[in-house]
């Protein structure tokens, strides 16, 4: 049937969404690929060509050999699972120590006066100062390097965790003040929902400086875990193993930040953001 300007439009039906092709969702991760791999092959043919000896920078097939060598041997898996262990520890102690603190300082002014001059003086203490000093507070056990990995992560979350709190708009607050909504209601319908997108921002960026603390604490006697991989593969004059462990910390790095972006994604439905790319105009 023909429609017509008099045909009358049933708006109880939401508004079917035009669903987007199958291959453009593969699009973006093939996308991210696209640099490392081009990279990998343009130095594989330069190595081949026999433009250089890749001794010091070996070519990727020998990376890719030693990382099947040391997964046949049960290295690998002993060493990642140590270092995961070690991230997983103290990522959960720095999320939950700055999301406390930063959430105590940005709902009460007292306690921001109080503690953020001291944390924001810490902050500024470089990481590899704070080993000395963990070592002969924990020893050079786990307690130590979970510690360190777990300050890396307090700073940056509760940063975002305080500095969202400050930043939600006043005229909000007002509206809920003026439906009378108490302090944990206040909290639970207009300061989470307004915190919630800088917060997960804030766990991947402290998860990114976990990744880095892992390293320096994996230097603190370690005998096992990838850091381990790396100080090993310098002693011994292993580039291949160098980079063989570069590469595994970048995939589960990558593959972790992933992680806590697609957990975030159904906290985060409510947003209409900016999204470039999809022809809005």
């Amino acid at each position: 049937m023909a429609m017509t300007l008099d045909t009358p439009v049933d708006t109880t039906q939401p508004l079917a969404r035009p669903s987007a092709p199958r291959w453009r969702r593969w699009m973006r991760p093939a996308l991210g690929l696209l640099l490392p791999l081009t990279a990998a092959i343009a130095w594989e043919l330069v190595v081949g060509a026999g433009w250089s000896d890749g001794r010091l920078v070996p070519p990727p097939s020998k990376i890719i050999f030693t990382i099947d060598e040391l997964a046949r041997s049960g290295e690998l898996l002993r060493h990642i699972i140590a270092t995961l262990a070690r991230v997983g520890a103290g990522f959960g102690l720095g999320v939950a120590a700055g999301t406390i603190l930063g959430a105590i300082s940005g709902y009460w002014g007292l306690a921001r006066r109080l503690l953020d001059p001291t944390i924001q003086a810490l902050r500024a203490i470089p990481s590899i100062a704070w080993v000395p000093l963990f070592i002969l507070w924990l020893g050079i056990f786990e307690l130590s390097k979970v510690a360190l990995i777990a300050v890396g992560v307090f700073f940056p979350v509760y940063l975002g965790v305080m500095g969202a709190i400050l930043s939600v708009d006043r005229k909000i607050v007002e509206v809920g003040r003026t439906f009378r909504l108490s302090g944990p209601a206040m909290i639970r319908r207009i300061l989470l929902p307004a915190v919630l997108p800088a917060y997960v921002v804030s766990l991947r960026v402290g998860l990114g400086l976990g990744w880095m603390f892992v390293v320096a604490a994996e230097f603190m006697g370690a005998s096992e875990g990838l850091g381990y991989l790396l100080i090993d593969g310098q002693q011994l004059g292993k580039p291949a193993q160098i980079l063989a462990a570069i590469v595994i910390f970048a995939i589960l790095g990558k593959t972790t930040d992933w992680l806590i972006e697609l957990a975030a994604k159904p906290f985060l439905r409510w947003q209409d953001a900016f999204a470039p790319g999809r022809g809005e105009p």
